[in-house]
């Protein structure tokens, strides 16, 4: 991890209540949707179509080059052209990392069913492979060392028991190949015999149990959660201040939508955002990028950050989504994959 990363870290373990926040943006959805994972080119000058990879990658070159972010997290291809081919991130100061695992709830082609069904372990990378670039390089000092591994329970025994079975081996693998991760919770992605009320204490729970068997030196760096609201991450917060608890973006929607959930979860307790298709779907991702940073600063509210934002998109002549009272409104959020 890079140096700015491991002192933020360090910082806010010493001093919880500190303003110090990590944001990252996430480009890893090529590991869940295929072709539509980059977005729609916007404004669509020549049609609607959807961006190619090499444009993706040169959005995430844009984002890192700004410098705002502090983890850049995308697949292990992405990871292999950038970070191991063109070592792109030798020069900066942002983290790389990769989608170290893709269980079965982020396996989203059009048409596909997987999501209808339980949660099942799987992962298409090795951890060399993010590490390293290939599984035949000589280990060395690693390129990229910092991986999200992901975990959905939906309550149901035999599921969960080969999710959690699955992490515990990859936990181990980890710790000894001195590979960093950080751990992603995510609320059930079937029916699972839940009321929504009860689903927030039980995602709550189910990572407490997890990391209770986990030694120190085992645990991730930082958690990613869904946002269930000011109790519910207060309440996880306070049970184990060695754990940096982070939030996830969720589906795109507005742009107060954003602004407003990475203040909230700053306010009550978060230290730690990914915003992936929040970021991507933005008419300006590096102007959106920058109030997020100014919101966490505690530099300008949700409210003027969205004023502020479509000003900016007006000086850039960039036609904006929505007007500013639309994108002032909030919509549903996704709490699973």
């Amino acid at each position: 991890m890079k140096q700015r990363l491991i002192e933020k870290l360090n910082r806010i373990r010493a001093n919880s209540s500190s303003r110090e926040f990590v944001l990252a943006d996430a480009r890893d959805a090529d590991m869940a949707w295929g072709i539509p994972c980059p977005g729609q080119i916007y404004p669509p000058s020549e049609g609607a179509r959807y961006r190619t990879m090499p444009e993706f990658h040169e959005q995430i070159r844009a984002v890192a080059r700004q410098g705002i972010v502090d983890i850049m997290l995308a697949s292990i291809s992405t990871m292999s052209l950038l970070a191991h081919r063109e070592r792109f991130f030798d020069s900066l100061d942002v983290t790389p990392a990769v989608r170290i695992n893709d269980a079965t709830d982020v396996w989203c082609p059009r048409g596909g069913r997987y999501r209808n069904y339980p949660s099942a372990p799987f992962a298409s990378g090795f951890i060399e492979e993010a590490q390293f670039g290939s599984l035949t390089a000589e280990p060395r000092e690693p390129i990229v060392n910092l991986g999200l591994y992901s975990v959905t329970l939906n309550n149901q025994l035999p599921e969960d028991h080969d999710s959690l079975a699955a992490f515990k081996a990859f936990r181990a693998e980890a710790e000894k190949k001195n590979f960093n991760y950080f751990l992603e919770v995510f609320a059930p992605n079937t029916q699972a015999g839940l009321k929504p009320e009860e689903v927030p204490a039980f995602v709550n729970d189910s990572v407490c149990r997890m990391l209770a068997g986990v030694p120190l030196s085992g645990r991730p760096v930082f958690l990613k959660i869904p946002y269930f609201g000011p109790r519910a991450l207060e309440e996880l917060v306070a049970y184990d201040p060695s754990v940096i608890v982070g939030v996830l973006g969720g589906s795109s929607g507005t742009t107060y939508d954003a602004f407003k959930l990475v203040a909230d979860a700053q306010k009550y307790g978060a230290r730690v955002a990914l915003f992936g298709r929040k970021i991507k779907a933005a008419e300006d991702p590096l102007l959106f990028i920058t109030f997020l940073r100014e919101i966490v600063n505690g530099a300008i509210s949700p409210e003027e950050a969205v004023r502020a934002y479509h000003g900016g998109l007006q000086a850039r002549k960039i036609p904006p989504v929505r007007s500013i009272a639309e994108d002032l409104e909030t919509a549903d959020a996704t709490l699973n994959y």
